[in-house]
């Protein structure tokens, strides 16, 4: 009889799942083209807040490169929100636990491993989803779609830390996995102050 044991990879992509960002109906409305774009202006904030947290779990993994590439694509969302006249700051209280969350799971390489996987995971899809929305249905310029151009076919981060799970403890992996739910839930629920408010 064949074994059912998931490897850990699965796990990760089955926590994943139950929380596929592409299925949240801001992100659903945001493709259909029918989210104002004052809920896509304040998501710009936001989100924004998150974004700018992400060098810092690849800073923990000890990966400068992947890190400065984060910070070049935290430059490209502030023109992103530029574009839309996003001037304030994040003030959602979902967005602020997103932010503590991103905070205290990037400080530990087990749990920025899980945290970063959670996010680094899903960009693809949800960066193409929300491209070919922006491109069908809103008014945003080139220079505005960048950050999500170059997210949409950037699969490389995640296969990075699929490549590191395996030579983790069994203890580590048990951090890591904790982290990739607790990410994944924070995100949905930042996606979910901006869409209900």
């Amino acid at each position: 009889m064949a074994s059912t044991t998931m490897t850990r990879i699965e796990e990760l992509d089955a926590i994943v799942a139950q929380f596929d960002l592409n299925s949240h109906p801001f992100y659903q409305d945001w493709r259909m083209g029918t989210l104002p774009t004052e809920k896509l202006t304040h998501y710009a904030a936001e989100y924004g807040a998150f974004v700018a947290t992400i060098a810092a779990g690849w800073d923990t993994l000890g990966q400068s490169h992947y890190a400065q590439e984060e910070r070049e694509h935290d430059a490209m969302w502030q023109v992103f929100r530029k574009e839309l006249g996003s001037a304030t700051e994040a003030r959602n209280p979902e967005t602020v636990a997103l932010v503590n969350s991103a905070h205290q799971l990037f400080g530990q390489r087990a749990t920025a491993a899980g945290a970063l996987y959670s996010f680094e995971a899903q960009q693809p899809k949800t960066s193409r989803s929300k491209l070919d929305g922006l491109l069908e249905h809103y008014n945003i310029s080139e220079e505005g779609r960048e950050y999500f151009k170059v997210h949409a076919d950037d699969f490389a981060e995640a296969e990075w830390i699929r490549a590191k799970i395996d030579s983790m403890s069994d203890a580590e992996f048990a951090r890591t996995k904790t982290a990739c739910a607790v990410m994944c839930s924070s995100m949905w629920s930042a996606l979910d102050g901006v869409y209900y408010s």
